[in-house]
This record gives C-alpha cells, structure tokens and sequence, in this order.
C-alpha cells in the first residue's frame, strides 16, 4: 500500500458544524462596545480590550477604531491617562477628538487629560461578550 493510500481521507466541512450567519470579527465586537458608550462619557482602549477578554489589546483596540465605520463615536475613547491618543495622527486634525467631547459635555483639566474619575463610563455586567480568549 503507498503511503497515499494509506493516509486517513479528510472529512468535509468542520468537525463540529457549519457556522451559521455571518462571523463577526473582534473589529466588529470593538465598534458595538463603542456605539454603546454614552454621550459626555469615555471608556479607555484597556476598558474595551478587557471587556473582549483580552482577546485584542489595548493598541489592537486603537487600530480598530482608526478604521472604524462613521456610526462609531471613536472620539469617546481614550488612554488610560485620560487623555486624546489621536494627536499624533496626522490624518486627524489636532484638537478634533478634545472638539468633540467637550461637544458632548466633557471637561478637560488645563493639562489637557479629563477626569476619568468622572467621565469613564463603566459598563454592566451584561456588555461581556459571551466569547473568551482560548486557553494556551
């Protein structure tokens, strides 16, 4: 018997069933956080990452929202300082995220960080997405 004959043949499909619908991807599950961030509030990129389960980082959360579609209010996110990350990005004005917050009723302090102590918005319990990062 040859060795290609001898192999196991493949099975069609996945083991454990077809995915149904459409597979959303970790971008996608950033952006619905994100539109559910309130008005005059702000979440940070490490607030997002953990509520994934740390299947993105906090940096990944960033990329996610520079590509993100025109619904998303990307404005509301921020460092863990408190602060805008978008001013070094040259296709993004200066002081444009800082414009469209205090639009919606956030205070910057005069070196330019808000209060997260008053301004972070800290989700229910029930925002967790049902997935986990796989183990190891």
């Amino acid at each position: 018997m040859t060795r290609a004959a001898s192999r196991t043949p493949r099975r069609q499909g996945r083991v454990h069933g077809e995915v149904q619908g459409e597979r959303k991807s970790v971008f996608d599950a950033v952006y619905d956080l994100v539109r559910r961030i309130p008005r005059g509030s702000v979440m940070t990129y490490g607030q997002i990452s953990e509520l994934l389960g740390g299947v993105i980082s906090p940096l990944a959360v960033g990329w996610a929202l520079h590509a993100c579609p025109e619904d998303v209010p990307w404005q509301r996110v921020v460092n863990a300082a408190g602060r805008c990350s978008t001013e070094r990005r040259h296709e993004i004005p200066i002081g444009m995220q800082r414009g469209l917050l205090e639009a919606e009723g956030v205070a910057f302090r005069l070196d330019g960080s808000l209060d997260l102590e008053t301004f972070r918005f800290v989700p229910p319990a029930s925002w967790r997405p049902r997935f986990r990062k796989a183990a190891p």
